[in-house]
């Protein structure tokens, strides 16, 4: 009779344990079989397991580690939040040091220095222009003869008138010599009203005589018929009567100029024109 060997459970255990341990380093388990190792990897198992392999493979790891902290170091090192108190007050203490560029007071820019170039700067063409020219109309007053013979500008003026008138008349000089004559004798040339006509205050005058009705620079008289009174107080009108009634005096340019001048004004002191001939013929010659 033959007895079935059994076997020990636990003998099948420590026979797949040892050859699980000859075989360690060749073969890979997977799920409940175990699978032989690939070459390659046998390899690199037998390499690692070398000592200086190890020591390497752990200086490798260390480096590396190393990096790692000196990164965390770095961005550890830079704080995050608000700068704090002592940066904040350094910066304050520069921005007193270097005033703002708004300050009100500044240094003229550097004049920059010309760099020497080989190519000649271009000529920039001037844009033609139009040129408006303001034309100002200045206001074109009769130029004021100047005073002579001793007469005052006012004085003067009314000379002027007088010549005036006469040229356009057509009146010979030798007339317009006994018109100033008569005129400065008359009212010293001036243009005067009349206190015996209160009438003739109301209109431009340079004074008062008291001859009668008399008034202006001929001291003629509107009862006499030489005019109105506001007629007879504007010289150019005066003057035009004056030579109208010289030129109806027969040989008048043959007299003296005295003797002209009483054939027109019928005066009482005949003689009186005579004083004045010369500085009349002055003004005459000065305005002409």
């Amino acid at each position: 009779m033959h007895h079935t060997e059994q076997n020990d459970p636990g003998q099948d255990t420590g026979a797949q344990a040892d050859r699980s341990a000859d075989t360690g380093s060749t073969a890979q388990v997977t799920s409940r079989h175990r699978v032989p190792a690939p070459r390659r990897l046998r390899r690199t198992r037998a390499l690692l397991s070398s000592r200086p392999v190890r020591v390497g493979a752990v200086a490798a790891v260390a480096c590396c580690l190393g990096t790692v902290v000196f990164v965390e170091s770095r961005t550890a090192s830079t704080p995050a939040g608000p700068a704090p108190a002592d940066l904040l007050a350094e910066r304050a203490a520069s921005a007193e040091r270097q005033p703002a560029s708004r300050a009100t007071e500044r240094a003229p820019a550097p004049t920059p220095t010309a760099t020497p170039s080989s190519t000649p700067a271009a000529t920039p063409t001037a844009r033609p222009t139009t040129a408006r020219t303001k034309v100002t109309r200045a206001s074109r007053k009769p130029s004021r003869p100047t005073p002579v013979a001793g007469l005052t500008q006012t004085q003067m003026d009314n000379a002027h008138t007088i010549v005036q008138v006469g040229v356009k008349m057509d009146i010979p000089r030798r007339g317009l010599v006994v018109a100033i004559a008569t005129a400065m004798q008359e009212s010293n040339l001036y243009n005067l009203a009349s206190g015996a006509l209160p009438e003739s205050l109301d209109h431009p005058n340079q004074g008062v005589g008291y001859d009668h009705d008399s008034v202006g620079l001929f001291q003629q008289r509107p009862s006499s018929g030489w005019g109105t009174v506001a007629d007879l107080m504007r010289p150019a009108y005066a003057a035009e009567q004056f030579y109208a009634a010289l030129l109806e005096i027969p040989g008048w340019q043959q007299m003296s100029v005295a003797a002209a001048a009483q054939s027109v004004q019928i005066s009482a002191f005949p003689d009186a024109y005579a004083q004045h001939e010369q500085r009349a013929s002055t003004v005459v010659e000065a305005l002409g």
